[in-house]
């Protein structure tokens, strides 16, 4: 087992008491409770974590926190097998196992190092310029790159953990308790508001848990304590540790991944994994604060080269110093105080190298005081080693001649780097606010405040702590105040606050470059590969626009989403350019902000509870006799019943054959049913539907098909006058909750004016229809009453008595035979199906399920779901006389040309040569003659055996298909090998004159 070799012997907040074994790629390690993976990497002096993804160059840690590129782990094994994890954002615990990525046969010896070699052709594009040829070969290279492409390597195995989804409310949600977070939520916390504060870590209080300043007579630690303290006391605050806010989305929801058991090796019975909480708040304060850049230079992806706020870090907080001879580099202030921290923990600072001439302030006299030297006016231009760093070469700034007297080498083992902060604008650019460019920081700051959304500290650029908390007073104070509460007083805080120390101006990015002599790749992107070359060809291949240039380069699409990439890359193009920063601008910002796993996205929801299960009223009595039910949408349907034979070939078959003599009864339940009432009810349905139904007269039905805006077929059904005002709509099963949702969307927004209420009823009514020749004289014994053709003729619709119940009898056909469809209030409606199965039995009765259903259907020539696909108009379905002259939904675009050519595939019958060959759906239609390549000229939608011709047969949308009545095609089924020789028929197999409905 590894000694620690770069743990001090005192210091951190790590518990020293408590030590934990590891393993990394299968090696035992040691570390303590309170440790990283990282940390106890570094601590181990483990410098090579994973190789990088397209040179597979060797890749050490280069920060401590969530914008980590290189320290990409698999955690676990097994079904908890976890890949690309962040090693900075793991804690440690007792046993973890952890593997590095992206190097075979391992990363200390990856034979795909390679690529490193092959270098000059895998430059930005290469994908582009190399696949394109020979012709048709993108299939053959395809497999190979998908292959040879990501990183870790996803578990096949079930996910043996459960995830939860929290739906919560609060007053003022707070991102980050760092300075500003914690002094914002204290404020709006003791004006009596509720608060919700989330960290991404474990312990509050950002950078301030590890710094040794001093805030006014008390340490920064102590505050934090003293402020956590106060907040952890209140009812009216929650805290929320190791919780990442991911996404910002409209109506102040804020969507917050909660890592609950992660720091464990399994969850806790009846514990998640994880939590997401769907966080709706009145007022949002984003105190995101900022993350550190990197610098670029000449083979700056070293092992060893460190950002210089990580590397304080680990030494204060862990008490890991991954290096003997230490070099900091910087542009800024902030660096001082590694080189302080470092040399107060006994640790060799040999040199700072401040990019600035003339950078003074009362933090770099105290690294002077400690005798390390700083070197002003030059930059790191080159770091030199293999697989870890021994020594960097300096140039003086911006210097042509990079090999001038005034460049020097220094030999060092760790280089801790800063090339300035970057606000962490993410979440607010997620609501659309743009960011402001800050010339004095040379970064991008969030843009203004909003009603609902207020930021402070870093990310808006405060540079000191003092400023940072100053800003979270204000904030708390500002919100507390438009949510209508006295806001404690916090602006007399900050009048007692320290005063902040004066800091020098930082050297602008553009500057920091004096290296380009130097061999060896600077890198911009670690964790992609993008080198400043790519950016230079990008700009001379005219990728200038920044989100080309993410595209043409990859730069920033990995999964640290460009946290510490992006700005140094819009300053390389800017400076291409020779334009300013501003000018160039920022690629858009997504959610999530960090990954979050698929398994948290869904919760709960998965298995049988990926969506809710829903049953109709008859659904006991189907399943009592043995029914085989499908999964059709939400509903769970009878697919079809054993009893009628030994699997579903037999059984539909079986099932079609008695409605089409005698009588059947099928549950219909699933159907959407809308009830639309109103003084203007029949002039809506007038503007929804195509056809008109301003005469349709009260007790009849009409069939009803709906465009969607852009003029495609939405869905159809039938729906029935019950009184003037008064209309009963049915829809599709699949379709109930989307026609509802639109009819709703279209009287709120187009049609406001219209005296009309919609409202869904589908729960309210069990459904069944009774189809067949003898179906009149089983509901005639069952209901009573007249029920002839003059009676009730067909799409006529009258109210029954089933003992105390009233029910609705439509007569309208699906199947193409004499049939009724019979509404009944959903309590009833099981009693009433079961009153009809008994009395049926001397009319030789049968239950029948959806496979009979769709294949009756496809006798009759119905179009349904898979003609009803949302590409296929009224004109392709041969309904486009339905359409009238007066204006409706749809009507306008119906009218384009593309929809309305002549060559467009519509739909007709398909009648196999051979009436025992079978049709497969989803077959390529193509002519008899010629090859058989490309999207031929149409498709099979849907088949069936028709027992009543004897004969497979189906319909499909064929080209010019009413041209075609008569012709022979083929119909080609390429996954397996199947043609077969077709005749085009009319689609309307049964009946065509429609006098069995009409009987």
């Amino acid at each position: 087992m590894s000694a620690q070799a770069f743990r001090q012997t005192a210091g951190g907040l790590i518990d020293r008491q408590a030590e934990l074994n590891f393993t990394f790629d299968g090696r035992r390690y040691r570390g303590y409770a309170g440790d990283t993976l990282a940390s106890a990497l570094l601590a181990n002096g483990v410098q090579v974590i994973g190789r990088s993804f397209k040179y597979h160059r060797p890749r050490g840690i280069v920060s401590a926190g969530a914008e980590e590129p290189n320290a990409l782990v698999a955690l676990g094994s097994g079904a908890r097998t976890e890949p690309n994890t962040r090693a900075t954002m793991v804690e440690l615990f007792d046993g973890l196992v952890a593997n590095s990525q992206n190097g075979w046969p391992s990363v200390r010896f990856d034979l795909m190092a390679v690529n490193n070699l092959l270098s000059p052709v895998l430059s930005a594009g290469f994908y582009y310029k190399t696949f394109m040829w020979p012709g048709g070969a993108w299939e053959w290279y395809e497999k190979h790159i998908r292959r040879a492409a990501g990183m870790g390597r996803a578990t096949h195995h079930a996910d043996p953990d459960h995830y939860e989804t929290v739906n919560a409310f609060c007053d003022v949600l707070v991102v980050g308790a760092g300075p500003a977070g914690l002094a914002a939520a204290s404020t709006a916390a003791r004006a009596g508001l509720r608060v919700t504060v989330v960290d991404e870590h474990p312990q509050f209080g950002g950078a301030l848990r590890f710094e040794r300043d001093q805030l006014g007579k008390e340490s920064t630690s102590r505050w934090v304590e003293r402020m956590v303290a106060d907040l952890s006391s209140r009812p009216n605050v929650t805290l929320l540790a190791r919780t990442t806010a991911f996404g910002y989305f409209d109506g102040n929801t804020v969507g917050l991944l909660e890592a609950v058991a992660n720091h464990r090796p399994a969850p806790l019975p009846h514990e998640p994994r994880q939590r997401v909480w769907l966080m709706r708040a009145q007022k949002v304060v984003l105190a995101t604060g900022a993350i550190e850049r990197p610098q670029v230079f000449a083979n700056n992806d070293l092992p060893g080269i460190m950002l210089a706020g990580a590397v304080r870090e680990y030494c204060n907080a862990y008490a890991v110093v991954p290096g003997r001879r230490v070099v900091v580099a910087t542009n800024n202030d902030s660096a001082y105080r590694t080189a302080r921290d470092l040399a107060d923990a006994g640790v060799q600072v040999i040199a700072v190298v401040d990019g600035r001439d003339h950078a003074a302030s009362p933090l770099i006299e105290e690294v002077e005081r400690r005798g390390i030297e700083i070197i002003r006016g030059h930059v790191v231009a080159q770091a030199e080693g293999g697989r870890a760093l021994r020594a960097v070469r300096l140039a003086p700034v911006a210097s042509a001649n990079v090999h001038a007297q005034r460049t020097r080498r220094i030999a060092c083992d760790l280089l801790a780097v800063s090339g300035g902060w970057t606000p962490v604008i993410h979440l607010q650019s997620q609501r659309g606010t743009k960011a402001v460019f800050n010339a004095e920081l040379d970064t991008f700051v969030a843009g203004p405040d909003t009603s609902d959304c207020v930021c402070a500290g870093a990310i808006r650029g405060a540079a000191t702590t003092v400023d940072a908390i100053a800003g979270g007073l204000r904030a708390g104070h500002e919100v507390a105040g438009q949510l209508g509460q006295k806001p404690a007083d916090a602006l007399a805080l900050i009048e007692q606050l320290p005063r902040a120390d004066a800091h020098s101006p930082l050297l602008p990015l553009h500057l920091m470059k004096g290296a380009g002599a130097f061999k060896g790749k600077a890198f911009i992107d670690l964790q992609t590969d993008v080198t400043d070359a790519d950016v230079a060809l990008a700009h001379r291949e005219g990728f200038v626009s920044v989100e080309h240039l993410k595209r043409y380069t990859t730069l920033g699409m990995g999964t640290d989403q460009g946290k510490t990439s992006n700005l140094n890359g819009m300053a390389t193009m800017a400076g291409h350019r020779q334009a300013s920063l501003p000018a160039v601008g920022t690629t858009t910002f997504r959610p999530p902000y960090t990954p979050v796993a698929l398994g948290a996205l869904g919760g709960a929801a998965v298995g049988q509870h990926f969506r809710p299960v829903r049953r109709t009223p008859m659904h006991e009595w189907h399943v009592a006799r043995g029914a085989h039910m499908a999964e059709v949408g939400l509903w769970m349907r009878p697919w079809y019943y054993p009893s009628s034979g030994a699997d579903v070939d037999a059984a539909y078959v079986y099932e079609m054959k008695s409605v089409r003599s005698g009588v059947g009864i099928v549950d219909v339940s699933t159907l959407g049913k809308i009830d639309v009432q109103g003084p203007d009810a029949a002039e809506f349905l007038d503007r929804v539907y195509v056809n008109g139904w301003q005469k349709l007269a009260v007790g009849k039905a009409r069939y009803g098909v709906m465009l969607r805006d852009d003029g495609f077929v939405f869905d159809d059904g039938t729906t029935t006058r019950l009184a003037e005002h008064h209309f009963f709509m049915t829809t599709t099963t699949a379709n109930a909750a989307a026609v509802m949702s639109r009819l709703e969307f279209l009287l709120e927004t187009a049609w406001p004016e219209l005296r009309v209420h919609v409202t869904s009823v589908t729960d309210q009514w069990g459904a069944m229809a009774v189809a067949g020749p003898r179906s009149r004289a089983l509901l005639a014994q069952v209901l009573g009453g007249d029920l002839s053709n003059d009676a009730l003729p067909y799409m006529g619709c009258a109210l029954a008595q089933f003992e105390d119940v009233t029910v609705r009898v439509h007569r309208i056909s699906f199947s193409g035979e004499l049939a009724y469809e019979v509404y009944c209030p959903a309590g009833d409606a099981a009693r009433l199906w079961d009153r009809l199965y008994t009395a049926g039995q001397p009319h030789g009765v049968i239950a029948y399920g959806t496979e009979a259903m769709g294949a009756l259907r496809v006798e009759k020539g119905h179009a349904a779901g898979p003609e009803l696909d949302g590409r296929t108009t009224l004109d392709d379905l041969g309904l486009g006389r339905m359409a009238k002259a007066k204006p409706f939904a749809g009507s306008v675009l119906r009218q384009r040309a593309d929809l309305i050519r002549a060559d467009r595939p519509v739909l007709m019958g398909l009648q196999p040569e051979n009436p025992q060959e079978r049709l497969r759906p989803g077959c390529i239609v193509f002519p008899e003659d010629g090859p058989l390549k490309g999207h031929g000229i149409g498709h099979v939608t849907s088949t069936t055996y028709s027992p009543t011709l004897g004969r497979y047969l189906a319909l499909g949308l064929v080209e010019q298909g009413r041209q075609r009545e008569g012709q022979r095609l083929r119909a080609v089924y390429p996954l397996k090998g199947e043609t077969v020789t077709v005749r085009v028929v009319n689609p309307i197999f049964i009946d065509p004159e429609g006098e069995r409905l009409r009987a």
